[in-house]
């Protein structure tokens, strides 16, 4: 697929005038998932591509560079001072105010195509910017990087709403790509991060409110900014829209439509594993807290950093990594963090503990920095921060879900995402 079309742009429209930068737009190549599928070689994994990491081979990105550069030149060309118009689907299948309905009607549920087409396409060139530098080619890194920042500043212009903090219409979709993103203003981003949480807790009631594209990275965003709490909620509810609420009704696999029980079969896929978003991404890296360091890829150094929402424990996952099993094993009792830990032969760790007091901190029933192959390096907000070499490692900390606290430095981490 990658020889075929990544390497020939020309080839990714079977008809003439459908192109779309985003991820499920119309063209042939699905074009914001085709790079990320190129990222997934170096950064963080899906558990649909989690067994792809390797050792950092950057083969596959220099063999079809030169394809993706000639497609986001031709999507450049389709600009309108900084816009990128070039959508065709939307936001697909969002939940309908009707649940006969296959699309909703409502304009206020509708995120704009022109807001999903100019944030995707900023997230490609920030992606080939990133493949520049690894390739060595900093003429194109400036080139991209400057065309980045110019549809960045067009993107705000156009749909930041500086009085009420929200990105056009106020969509959870619309909120949550330039968050995900890295586009929002730093002045903004806290109370545009609020106005999402707000149409999630309040407006919707604790529901989601996303198609296919704004799905795959709200439970992240939302962890990322300090509110597991919130993407428990969207993970557990049961009533519609839901993932639990296919549950309730039989489903074994993911519908294409939130209603699909309901609406009309006339488009009504009962296998559409994109609807499922990033919950099992969440699942991976955030609950369990299993990651791969973008800077040593393919698990040679591991990022183990768990996000414990409110409700939810104990949590158990592992990953057998080519050096062997990962595993995250936690669970809260008496005011205690209980985290087992596998860093497997021959590769490293950084983890984060979550506590409420980091100088209290145990490993294998002995103060944490008197152990062997244990060295704190930090401590950050609401967790303690260890290096580890191989082995199996069992935390203590001290931890009260009522004083725990992980948004304070979640601005600033994700301004890079």
């Amino acid at each position: 697929f990658r020889c075929k079309y990544a390497s020939n742009p020309g080839l990714a429209a079977l008809r003439p005038g459908l192109y779309s930068a985003t991820p499920f737009g119309g063209s042939c190549v699905s074009v914001g998932g085709l790079f990320d599928s190129f990222e997934g070689l170096f950064d963080r994994p899906s558990p649909r591509r989690l067994n792809c990491h390797g050792p950092a081979d950057d083969h596959a990105i220099a063999q079809h560079y030169p394809g993706m550069c000639k497609w986001v030149e031709f999507l450049a060309s389709f600009l309108q001072d900084g816009i990128m118009p070039r959508d065709n689907y939307g936001d697909w299948c969002v939940p309908p105010e009707s649940t006969h309905l296959i699309h909703s009607e409502d304009p206020d549920r509708k995120t704009a195509g022109a807001l999903l087409g100019t944030a995707y396409f900023y997230r490609i060139l920030s992606l080939v910017v990133r493949y520049a530098a690894i390739l060595g080619k900093p003429d194109d890194a400036k080139r991209f990087g400057n065309l980045a920042e110019d549809v960045k500043l067009a993107f705000n212009n156009k749909f930041l709403n500086e009085k009420t903090h929200q990105y056009d219409n106020g969509t959870q979709t619309a909120n949550v790509l330039p968050l995900a993103f890295g586009m929002v203003p730093k002045e903004h981003m806290k109370p545009v991060f609020e106005n999402l949480v707000d149409n999630i807790l309040v407006k919707n009631e604790g529901h989601i409110a996303t198609g296919l594209v704004g799905g795959q990275w709200l439970l992240r965003v939302l962890s990322d900014f300090g509110r597991p709490d919130v993407a428990h909620t969207l993970a557990t509810q049961t009533s519609y829209p839901s993932w639990g609420y296919m549950v309730e009704k039989g489903a074994t696999t993911i519908w294409e439509l939130w209603n699909g029980d309901t609406a009309n079969p006339a488009m009504n896929s009962h296998n559409h594993l994109m609807l499922v978003g990033d919950l099992g991404i969440w699942f991976y890296e955030y609950v369990a807290g299993i990651r791969p360091d973008p800077d040593q890829p393919g698990f040679k150094h591991i990022l183990l950093r768990p996000y414990p929402p409110t409700g939810l424990a104990p949590a158990k996952a592992s990953h057998e990594s080519l050096y062997g099993p990962i595993v995250s094993e936690w669970k809260i009792e008496d005011d205690t963090f209980h985290w087992k830990i596998t860093v497997p032969p021959n590769t490293t760790a950084t983890a984060y503990v979550p506590t409420t007091a980091g100088e209290d901190i145990s490993e294998g029933g002995r103060p944490a920095h008197s152990r062997m192959g244990v060295r704190k390096t930090g401590d950050e907000d609401g967790v303690a921060v260890f290096q580890l070499e191989a082995g199996a490692y069992e935390f203590r900390s001290p931890f009260s879900r009522s004083t725990w606290r992980s948004d304070q430095q979640a601005y600033a981490r994700c301004d890079t995402r």
